[in-house]
């Protein structure tokens, strides 16, 4: 596991496996509320408690994967004098973003509304999945995984932690379900399973093409306005790394679009894994 700090409020942790990002934001103090951006959103605020202590409150967003991993985020969150969490936010509902749960098992899971309505289609979906992934590596966990209280959100909206606010924007297309979250004052904007620069765009389970394609296009001003765009797998891209790869994304997923055998795939992401994520896709698009 490594992790990064890309604010004095925010640090990124990645998972050994699966290069996992998971994010760690604490909202400031009143004496730093001067930095924070202007939110748009005209929805509610969410809640998920008050720690009541100094330095703001403290969400974690999606997680590592790891059972070692998860056991450590306690005391890194305390060695970067963060407050211990108060709430857990997942960008979608797939296993791997799930898991902050395993940590902290207390804490109620934040998610858009139409990730809060995929969880509850398909009850033990996601524990089914981490389990046969398990098995497969023979990794051993203490507790089995319990979604526990799924608490759905406006999307788009604003969620409220410390005394400042996370922009919250629908990003659905990868899965069915799915938000981006923009952290306005610290210039981090967290995408889930979008953007990756070690893998290429994937139409999972209710992926749907057409919303991959707008989710980009969406998310294109919010990449222009962040320093920092974290993708849910892989590195940490500046903003011109990031708008390049909406460029890239769009030009495959594009080509796809239009019968998809001869798309291009972008630079770097042409594994054999890639090849056959591409051959899933192909799959998944209706023919002309």
């Amino acid at each position: 596991m490594r992790a990064v700090s890309l604010h004095r409020d925010v640090l990124v942790v990645t998972s050994a496996l699966l290069h996992v990002n998971c994010v760690i934001v604490r909202g400031a103090s009143e004496g730093e509320r001067e930095h924070a951006g202007d939110v748009c959103s005209q929805q509610p605020p969410c809640s998920h408690g008050d720690t009541g202590e100094s330095g703001g409150e403290t969400f974690l967003i999606d997680s590592p994967v790891l059972p070692d991993e998860l056991d450590a985020l306690p005391a890194l969150i305390a060695q970067a004098r963060f407050p211990s969490p108060s709430g857990l936010l997942a960008t979608h509902g797939d296993w791997d973003h799930l898991l902050g749960r395993l940590a902290y098992p207390e804490l109620a899971l934040g998610c858009a509304q139409s990730t809060a309505t995929r969880l509850a289609e398909s009850p033990g979906e996601a524990q089914r999945e981490l389990r046969a992934f398990d098995e497969e590596l023979m990794i051993e966990r203490t507790r089995p995984l319990a979604l526990g209280s799924v608490q759905a959100l406006p999307v788009p909206g604003r969620c409220d932690i410390g005394e400042l606010e996370l922009e919250l924007h629908p990003a659905d297309g990868h899965t069915p379900d799915g938000m981006a979250v923009v952290i306005g004052w610290a210039g981090v904007l967290v995408v889930g399973d979008y953007l990756s620069t070690v893998e290429l765009p994937t139409l999972n389970d209710g992926g749907d093409l057409s919303a991959y394609i707008a989710t980009l296009e969406r998310l294109h001003p919010l990449v222009a306005s962040a320093e920092h765009v974290v993708p849910g797998h892989g590195p940490v891209l500046e903003r011109e790394r990031a708008l390049a790869a909406i460029a890239e994304d769009l030009t495959y997923l594009l080509a796809l679009s239009e019968g998809g055998e001869r798309a291009q795939l972008p630079v770097g992401r042409a594994t054999a894994r890639d090849r056959g994520v591409h051959a899933h896709n192909l799959a998944r698009v209706p023919t002309r």
